[in-house]
């Protein structure tokens, strides 16, 4: 298969490796879901406990060359602990967004996002040769606005009823980005945060 993001694994030398999501991973993605409160974060679109061959069927659905990738997390003992995605993909334009994220509790405030997000956004810049990485999320997910800022992504804006969710509330979406110009200086950072790990 060929095209703007093409499969690919990825390997850090500290924390995970990524690989291509893929309906074998259902049963290790059901095992973090049950960490308990993945499906009931709001604001995200982690897997429910019980849903979880849905959420594989729906990343999985719009997952080519030319809209999406689905990462899961692995850590380098060999347990999965989260995914990340490469979402709404423009070819002709060399953006994406990196979106989708979610960790197991005991992954969070570890280097396991950082490490994730140098081997992303490395591929995108240095691999597909992307002129933008966007991250998009809810307004209220102050934590996932506080992580994005903190890989040094600047503020685009704020879409207003961006999205109708499930409940019926209208989702406000932050809308962050780093440019190719930026790369670097956001490597250089996510590489010494990593070496505080």
């Amino acid at each position: 298969m060929s095209g703007f993001v093409s499969p690919v694994r990825l390997a850090g030398d500290r924390w995970v490796t990524l690989e291509p999501l893929s309906r074998e991973h259902v049963p290790e993605i059901a095992a973090a879901a049950a960490d308990g409160e993945l499906g009931r974060l709001w604001f995200t679109a982690a897997p429910a406990a019980e849903a979880v061959e849905q959420w594989v069927d729906n990343r999985l659905a719009v997952q080519s060359p030319d809209t999406g990738l689905t990462f899961v997390v692995r850590r380098l003992d060999g347990r999965l602990v989260g995914s990340s995605s490469y979402m709404n993909v423009d070819p002709p334009n060399r953006r994406l967004e990196i979106g989708n994220t979610w960790y197991v509790a005991d992954a969070r405030r570890t280097g396991v996002n950082s490490e994730t997000k140098l081997l992303m956004l490395g591929h995108a810049f240095d691999q597909l040769g992307c002129v933008a990485v966007e991250f998009r999320t809810h307004f209220f997910n102050f934590t996932s606005r506080a992580a994005i800022e903190r890989l040094g992504a600047k503020l685009d804006g704020v879409l207003r009823s961006h999205q109708l969710l499930p409940d019926g509330s209208r989702r406000d979406t932050v809308v962050y980005s780093i440019l190719d110009v930026e790369w670097p200086a956001v490597r250089n950072n996510l590489r010494h945060r990593l070496s505080r790990h």
